[in-house]
């Protein structure tokens, strides 16, 4: 069993940075892809970014490539996202998720086996 808790959401004007983190307890993620998701009000829970076990591979959705950064410490236990020119659209809770698979991740959220309980990220302009 793994738990996953998120933190560093907040509020932040557009075009600011946040960097939010996940970690995680009871397993080591060294096994794991990991996923960020997000969820705004009224949608569906969407895709953001995945990292393969090792940290060697990356993943983004089109609409935070080249924004955001996803990266991982095995020895901390821990995935981050990195939000650099937030924009208003990016306002959402956002989730890390755990999916064991040694392969490159997948994209969708009914692939991941672990769930944190989110951060909410509000961007403002």
């Amino acid at each position: 069993q793994v738990q996953l808790v998120e933190s560093g959401g907040g509020l932040v004007q557009a075009g600011g940075s946040l960097r939010v983190s996940c970690a995680a307890s009871g397993r080591t993620l060294s096994s794991y892809a990991m996923g960020w998701f997000r969820q705004a009000p009224g949608k569906e829970r969407e895709f953001v970014a995945a990292i393969i076990w090792s940290g060697s591979s990356t993943y983004y959705a089109d609409s935070v490539k080249g924004r955001f950064t996803i990266s991982r410490d095995n020895a901390k236990n821990t995935v981050y996202l990195r939000m650099n020119s937030l924009k208003p659209e990016d306002t959402a809770v956002y989730y890390c998720a755990a999916e064991l698979r040694v392969g490159a991740p997948n994209r969708r959220a009914r692939d991941y086996d672990y769930w944190g309980q989110g951060t909410q990220v509000t961007v403002v302009s």
